[in-house]
């Protein structure tokens, strides 16, 4: 059984710090940021989305739990201060250790739960086109694709 809990500030350190460097490595593997400045652009972008940590105003930062084991996180936005009802799925992440095993579906689940207790009623999220996995996950949940970007190096 997955339970979503309100992550704790320690909970968040870690995360952070996992986060920064995973974020700066997705970039630089899409193509969208050297390497040179992938961990800058990183901190200042989470510090920009996350002013006040896990505290942030109309950001809901979870740990994923199994059996009371820390099996990932899950970080839900309501993404517009006049439109509470729409949010965004900025992060979520199942160790590598516990993957594969239906936890992240099973969190995906819960946190539409969630959602709609905070009067979401629609959610998107972004996923790297690299990320073939999360990508599969989403569409089996109903997630439509919205947008493509694409790039050719020549």
């Amino acid at each position: 059984m997955i339970t979503l809990k309100p992550m704790n500030q320690e909970e968040f350190n870690q995360y952070l710090f996992f986060a920064i460097e995973d974020f700066a490595k997705d970039k630089v593997t899409s193509g969208n940021w050297s390497e040179d400045e992938a961990i800058d652009l990183s901190k200042k972008e989470f510090s920009r989305l996350l002013p006040k940590d896990e505290k942030s105003e109309h950001n809901h930062l979870f740990s994923i739990f199994h059996n009371q084991q820390l099996v990932g996180m899950i970080w839900i936005a309501q993404t517009s201060t006049t439109n509470l009802n729409e949010g965004f799925i900025y992060d979520f992440i199942i160790y590598e250790q516990h993957q594969g095993r239906g936890y992240g579906k099973q969190a995906m689940k819960e946190t539409e739960i969630i959602a709609k207790k905070l009067g979401i009623n629609k959610i998107g999220l972004h996923v790297f086109g690299h990320n073939k996995i999360a990508r599969g996950l989403y569409e089996k949940l109903g997630y439509e694709i919205t947008n493509i970007s694409m790039s050719k190096s020549i």
